[in-house]
């Protein structure tokens, strides 16, 4: 078992949000199929897709012989995922977040994408 430390406590976090996310995908679908891009076909399967690997990735993470290959694929899922995320900033109705949040999360994005980087070596 690894040590209780900084690093631990934040990969289980890591793990827990992304296992949760994932989760959300089919929980409440309608808030994915709203921000997905037209251009992207198949919405309904992408955000099911992406929910099964945002459960098994964020799973990966908990275990020490998945955990730098699931790291690495969530780096690659954040940068899949975001062109939903300009696209929900672009899209802004009233029942979404305020424009700042939406704004906020596009860099946002970056520091997540480092802190999966974090855990791939």
């Amino acid at each position: 078992m690894e040590n209780l430390d900084a690093k631990s406590i934040s990969l289980w976090i890591m793990a827990t949000l992304y296992t949760i996310a994932g989760i959300l995908h089919f929980v409440i679908p309608k808030f994915y199929l709203r921000i997905m891009p037209p251009w992207i076909p198949y919405h309904k399967l992408m955000v099911q897709l992406s929910g099964i690997a945002e459960i098994a990735l964020g799973l990966g993470l908990f275990f020490p012989q998945t955990k730098v290959l699931a790291a690495w694929g969530v780096v690659l899922l954040l940068i899949a995922v975001f062109p939903a995320n300009v696209y929900h900033f672009q899209s802004r109705t009233r029942k979404d977040p305020p424009t700042w949040a939406l704004l906020l999360r596009l860099p946002l994005q970056l520091l997540l994408i480092y802190w999966a980087y974090t855990f791939t070596y």
